[in-house]
């Protein structure tokens, strides 16, 4: 059995604060990741866009939009971002920044994209990598720490940086920013 890596969560926060340094965001405004994409040189393109028959477009877009989100694809020296634009923009912006992520984390692409079976390949600690960095990108540690004190609920969360409110529930239980609210204020109340 191998041991699996696990992620370095302060210099994910470190290379997201750079990113978003970069396209001039504050940590309480919500990321573009059309924006980002653009600076990086990462061309999106949506299922609708794609020259792929109507039917299987259906598929994806509406009858089952929730088997695929999106993918980074190689292409010439960089990479494609595919999404699906049957998703909610919330869900798009997550979609995105995960992808992105992958991007600016500098993962490397295996060989193949595939296994023999036509099942998605992934390597599961660039994932786990990829979703601490996109969760940093779409909403900041000290954003959730502000938010938390707050007291905003994963809806104000959610409208504030215009995700989803799982993402929202993810990212603020992700970052224990709840759990410093509260003891910084019965420290408060101690004192």
């Amino acid at each position: 059995m191998t041991a699996r890596r696990s992620v370095n969560k302060a210099a994910c926060k470190r290379l997201a604060a750079e990113l978003r340094a970069e396209i001039d965001l504050r940590p309480m405004e919500a990321l573009n990741p059309w924006k980002l994409a653009k600076l990086y040189g990462v061309k999106i393109i949506t299922l609708s866009a794609l020259g792929i028959d109507s039917d299987v477009r259906k598929h994806f877009t509406i009858t089952r939009p929730e088997v695929f989100s999106g993918a980074l694809v190689p292409f010439s020296n960089g990479a494609i971002i595919v999404e699906n634009d049957g998703h909610s923009d919330a869900r798009r912006r997550s979609t995105l920044g995960h992808e992105l992520a992958h991007v600016v984390g500098e993962h490397k692409f295996g060989t193949s994209l595939v296994n023999e079976r036509g099942c998605r390949l992934t390597d599961q600690a660039q994932e786990d990598e990829a979703a601490e960095i996109a969760g940093e990108l779409l909403i900041p540690f000290e954003a959730a720490k502000q938010l938390a004190r707050r007291e905003a609920t994963d809806e104000d969360v959610a409208l504030q940086f215009e995700v989803s409110v799982e993402l929202a529930r993810w990212r603020m239980n992700a970052t224990g920013a709840r759990i410093i609210a509260r003891r910084r204020s019965a420290a408060y109340r101690r004192t």
